[in-house]
């Protein structure tokens, strides 16, 4: 009789008929039973790019084992997946190609839906969302009118990147590192418009406070958000402008320094440039305010710039000491920052006293280390110490100097204690189309009316010819623009701006729980029952703006009532990036010394260009390096579960990524061991015998084996997410099954199953294969995670080594509860024992329970 034919491991046919099966069983919809616990799994949702990167699939699958294995730990799961569709690129696509942002992207969003759906992920697309879509951005919208009542919304004047050429608004990408305009290479001047802000400085405090909260985020990205915040305690003061009634306030952490002033500084955009600068100094002034308008925020404020300035002529009282002290403007002070002015205090500030150097200012020295110091200076002296040429402060420290000033300046009136943020207000206007419109009316009656509610959403218009010059595209559409007021009925405009696309991404984490409403944002009871987020998961990129302004929103919202939660994600997990191979050439600059590995014989690696050689690193995967992998071509080759488990196992999640086909290959094989060991035994085993509870010294063995792997990968995967060592895990168990011999007992086929409902959230499309060919009903994905059994571990035989003066002779096996004098009376009778103590005086035995027998020979 012919033995039955053992299947083939064929990655693509069995991924496409499991594919099929889950979405016929509904296997990843959002159970809607609240008697299970629930568990929120997120991955932060994808710009619509066009095509799936290697970034996007590691994201995407770290998620999908979490959620996987949540499920088969008896959690209800919500995994979604949406589109952060605004912005940008979009729009230049459609300049570029001549079509619609929209028709560009929904192509996209099908396009990347349909990779993401091959990758065989649990995602319940029934919650599917992309911010441009009118469904979404209506609440988009109606989230903006929340804030405007919530007095959290305002416009004021501010400076922007202006192409004089396109006669348009550029946002900060737009501009290359020389300054110049992405689109017509002009040099971008800053102008002032008036533009719409967050007020998210309102809740400065709270942010940096709840960061305490926040358990479950690595410690580096709260300290980077508690950086940007940038909560600092000092002093307001202000300076009396000499002939004038106005003052200039200045805000210091150093108010200790205050007698050591030698010039104040003022922003060239501070209003009080114009009105300080003395009229043989009005050209100079407006000369250098020009030249400084050129210059973006980055240019003007690093490090290795030299700061350049000059004086306005005018002058301030320092109101501690009576003196006049110079007026100056300055590149490095920027008008949106603090009060837009600084006191100079060269001797105790780095860069005050390289500008004082520079421009031949007094530096007066007015803290020493100690009593008696020198106080001649070489650099800044900027730590703390004793007050010199201070008045009535002299001979104080520092530390205390501070509240006694503050304390001086109340009672004068000329300053006070001041709690100030480095976070300023979120500038939320874009003067671009492919965004959500802000919905306002601008009514020469009535001032700013908000849209009415009925009215949302304020749709964009289809008829608009977009060609990146000439301002607003909406602006330019008077059939859109002009609208009657909705409150008077006068001939109004509406407001043309659109919004930041971070205000999309900043609330989307809320509409999943309730995506299809359409009467409201969403049902508060089923976002308080699945919220907050348990697992968010994405790029350390979003670390500061996103995180940030999503817990922003979520506090405002809260505050509005619509929910009863203070944080949106309780975990947060921010994967490494993806490298490949990368050749560089070091004798060329910009784009060009990155040579395409495809171009690079491996074993020669030298520029097909030059000839010259060329150097090899690992960085990020990208376009413009060359040394992406494109995820269907892996796919293809090897198949998804394979994909996973190498992204899965190749690193931690939290570490950078190393792409090396060669570790892809392993992780191929190791399925393709798995797949033999369970084909053979369902080819190979006959009956399946009992053993009346007495087990035999290997079923004994190999339960232990299976129960170590269940503790030790349910440990890895719980709490840690350390994938890549539960998987070695399952490979020490598919070791252990390939070794033991007790191929007919119960316990062979509890480790056949085990080792296959452990496989499945990693290799999802194979385990579900195995674990119909085992013989079971239904998918693998429904069964209960596997609970470990403490006495399993508990071992009844142990292996004792047997020492000579401290050398290894040999080992036997002992019972497990044996007590000392048990141990070496076993090892005095063994067969090592005898051989190598025949004749011999033992002085001394050393027992080491559990490990070893000593003997010290006399």
């Amino acid at each position: 009789m012919e033995s039955p034919q053992k299947p083939s491991y064929q990655p693509a046919t069995i991924e496409e008929k499991w594919q099929k099966t889950w979405s016929e069983l509904g296997l990843d919809k959002t159970p809607q039973d609240q008697n299970k616990p629930k568990f929120y799994a997120l991955s932060m949702f994808p710009y619509p790019s066009g095509s799936l990167h290697m970034g996007h699939v590691r994201n995407y699958t770290i998620t999908d084992v979490i959620a996987r294995l949540k499920r088969m730990q008896g959690y209800r799961v919500l995994h979604p997946m949406g589109w952060d569709a605004f912005g940008l690129p979009a729009e230049n696509a459609a300049i570029d190609r001549g079509v619609p942002p929209a028709k560009w992207t929904y192509q996209n969003i099908a396009q990347m839906r349909q990779q993401l759906q091959r990758l065989g992920l649990s995602l319940d697309w029934e919650t599917e969302l992309a911010t441009c879509s009118p469904d979404y951005y209506k609440w988009t919208q109606w989230i903006f009118l929340q804030f405007l009542q919530a007095g959290l919304a305002y416009q004021r004047e501010a400076a922007v990147n202006w192409d004089p050429i396109d006669q348009t608004v550029l946002a900060n990408e737009q501009v290359d590192n020389e300054g110049r305009s992405w689109r017509s290479g002009a040099i971008v001047e800053r102008k002032l418009l008036r533009q719409w802000f967050f007020k998210i400085t309102d809740y400065a405090e709270e942010l940096l406070n709840d960061l305490d909260k926040l358990t479950g985020w690595p410690e580096r990205v709260k300290l980077m958000q508690a950086n940007w915040i940038g909560k600092s305690t000092g002093a307001y003061l202000e300076f009396p402008i000499v002939g004038l009634d106005e003052k200039i306030g200045v805000y210091t952490t150093r108010p200790d320094t205050v007698y050591g002033v030698s010039y104040v500084v003022l922003a060239p955009e501070h209003p009080l440039t114009q009105v300080v600068t003395t009229s043989d100094q009005k050209a100079a002034v407006a000369a250098f305010i020009k030249e400084v308008s050129n210059q973006s925020e980055l240019e003007r404020t690093a490090e290795d710039k030299p700061k350049r300035g000059i004086p306005t002529g005018g002058q301030v009282i320092n109101p501690f000491t009576g003196e006049e002290v110079p007026i100056w403007i300055a590149d490095y002070v920027l008008y949106e920052y603090g009060t837009g002015a600084v006191m100079g205090v060269p001797a105790h500030d780095v860069r005050d006293f390289k500008f004082a150097k520079e421009q031949n200012l007094a530096i007066k020295v007015v803290i020493v280390p100690e009593i008696g110091a020198e106080e001649t200076l070489k650099s800044a002296y900027t730590e703390a110490g004793i007050l010199v040429n201070s008045g009535d402060f002299n001979g104080m420290n520092s530390v205390d100097a501070k509240k006694a000033i503050i304390e001086f300046a109340e009672k004068q009136n000329f300053g006070k204690l001041r709690v100030q943020y480095r976070l300023r207000d979120w500038l939320i206007s874009r003067q671009r189309y492919w965004g959500a419109p802000i919905p306002v009316i601008h009514c020469p009656e009535c001032g700013i009316v908000p849209v009415p509610d009925k009215d949302l959403p304020v749709q964009l218009p289809e008829d608009i010819e977009l060609s990146g010059r000439g301002g607003s595209p909406l602006a330019q559409l008077e059939s859109w623009v002009n609208v009657p007021c909705p409150t008077c009925g006068t001939p109004a405009k509406r407001e043309t701006d659109t919004m930041d696309t971070f205000i999309d991404s900043s609330w989307y984490f809320l509409r999943y729980p309730d995506a299809q409403n359409a009467e409201k944002i969403f049902d508060s009871g089923k976002v308080n029952d699945w919220m907050p987020v348990d697992q968010y998961v994405g790029g350390i990129e979003h670390a500061i703006l996103h995180l940030l302004y999503s817990r922003f929103f979520t506090k405002v919202l809260r505050d509005r009532g619509l929910f009863n939660f203070d944080e949106p994600f309780q975990k947060l997990l921010t994967q490494g990036m993806v490298q490949g191979l990368t050749y560089m050439n070091p004798n060329k600059g910009g784009k060009d010394k990155w040579i395409p590995s495809n171009l690079v014989d491996a074993n020669n690696p030298v520029d097909p260009q030059t000839g010259e050689p060329l150097q090899r690193l690992y960085a990020t995967m990208s376009k413009s390096k060359g040394n992406g992998v494109a995820p269907e071509d892996v796919i293809n080759k090897y198949g998804i579960d394979t994909a996973r488990m190498f992204i899965l196992f190749k690193a931690p999640p939290e570490k950078d990524l190393e792409w090396d086909e060669a570790d892809v290959e392993g992780q191929f094989r190791f399925l393709n061991r798995v797949w033999r060991l369970v084909t053979d035994y369902v080819v190979q085993t006959e009956q399946v015998t009992t053993n009346n509870g007495q087990l035999t010294k290997s079923e004994k063995d190999l339960r232990r084996f299976i129960h170590i792997a269940i503790q030790a990968i349910t440990e890895d995967v719980v709490d840690e997410y350390q994938f890549n060592t539960a998987i070695s895990e399952l490979m020490k168990l598919n070791n252990a099954l390939t070794d033991a011999d007790c191929h007919n007992s119960p316990i062979y086929a509890e480790g056949m199953q085990t080792l296959v409902i452990m496989l499945a959230p990693f290799a999802p499309h194979i385990a579900d294969e195995l674990w119909q060919l085992l013989g079971n009903k239904g998918t693998v994905h429904t069964q209960t995670w596997p609970s470990f059994d403490p006495t399993a571990l508990i071992a009844d035989e142990i292996t004792l080594v047997i020492q000579i003066m401290g050398k290894t002779r040999g080992a036997i096996q002992v019972p497990a509860k044996s007590d000392k004098a048990e141990l070496e009376k076993y090892a005095r009778e063994s067969e090592v024992g005898q051989r190598y103590l025949e004749g011999k005086e033992v002085k001394k035995a050393i027992v080491v329970p559990g490990k070893l027998v000593n003997f010290v020979l006399g």
